[in-house]
């Protein structure tokens, strides 16, 4: 169950990977066993508060590539067929919110949704502008605070997306968590031939980062791995431990939550 806000209870978020909550080779496809585990893993954490944000997995990525959301429009392209688009992505993505929202319920925490469609706009597909102020308003009334990536307004493009990875980011300097969890299907960011054996990178640097390529294969608009990696090193330069873990290994999130350093990658909080 989850304990009501006080300000004494350190404060984490955690993003659920929307490769862990669904099954993002396959159109709109949830994992419902995964996400009720880690809903209850979520909701046990009583001694710590928790910001959640999940991705959109294989209920926003596919219409968001074939709407082409994630770039400029083409010039072939009219806004109405964007703006069409964006709809459709934006009420598939809430359908898997509504999942996420009913899993923590039924784990016993007490969710607030936080549409960031209507706190944050793009200008070609970079953030522009964001308002945190619901997200600790729900803080504030003992609520646990759940967004997502989704479509947003755009002001030269009509509409693009924001990713729940960028949403984590920019809660860091309001909120000052503890630490950002990003929970994925894999154990962290991997290093070795595709398809040989491979090990788990323990320590995300910028000489890894430089490493990286995005992910291949499974549609993915918002950067894939690289992306990620981007965005823990911003939260660890931001003076915060960033963790990308495993959701499909049992009580690694709990364990995570409660302030151990679990199996996976870590970029480590940086002062300066």
């Amino acid at each position: 169950m989850t304990a009501p806000s006080s300000p004494e209870r350190p404060l984490v978020i955690v993003k659920l990977g929307g490769s862990v909550i669904t099954r993002k080779r396959e159109v709109e496809r949830p994992r419902p066993k995964v996400l009720a585990r880690l809903a209850r893993e979520v909701a046990d954490a009583s001694e710590r508060r928790v910001v959640l944000l999940h991705g959109a997995g294989s209920f926003g990525h596919p219409g968001a590539k074939q709407f082409g959301l994630a770039r400029a429009p083409l010039a072939s392209q009219s806004p109405a067929h964007r703006a069409r688009g964006a709809a459709i992505v934006a009420t598939e993505v809430r359908r898997l919110h509504l999942m996420v929202l009913r899993a923590l319920v039924e784990a016993g925490a007490s969710p607030a949704s936080v549409p960031i469609a209507t706190h944050a706009r793009n200008r070609e597909g970079q953030l522009a502008a964001f308002d945190p102020a619901p997200f600790t308003s729900a803080l504030d009334r003992g609520l646990m605070p759940v967004s997502f990536g989704d479509v947003v307004p755009d002001e030269s493009w009509g509409a693009s997306i924001l990713s729940a990875d960028t949403i984590a980011l920019q809660l860091v300097g309001p909120l000052r968590p503890e630490r950002v969890l990003f929970v994925s299907d894999v154990p962290g960011i991997l290093r070795g031939p595709p398809q040989g054996r491979r090990s788990v990178v323990p320590e995300l640097t910028e000489d890894v980062l430089a490493s990286l390529r995005p992910v291949s294969g499974a549609a993915d608009v918002t950067g894939g791995i690289r992306g990620k990696a981007e965005a823990m090193l911003a939260i660890a330069r931001a003076g915060v431990d960033a963790g990308l873990i495993s959701g499909l290994t049992d009580g690694a999130l709990s364990r995570a939550l409660r302030g151990e350093m679990v199996y996976g990658s870590w970029a480590h909080a940086r002062s300066g």
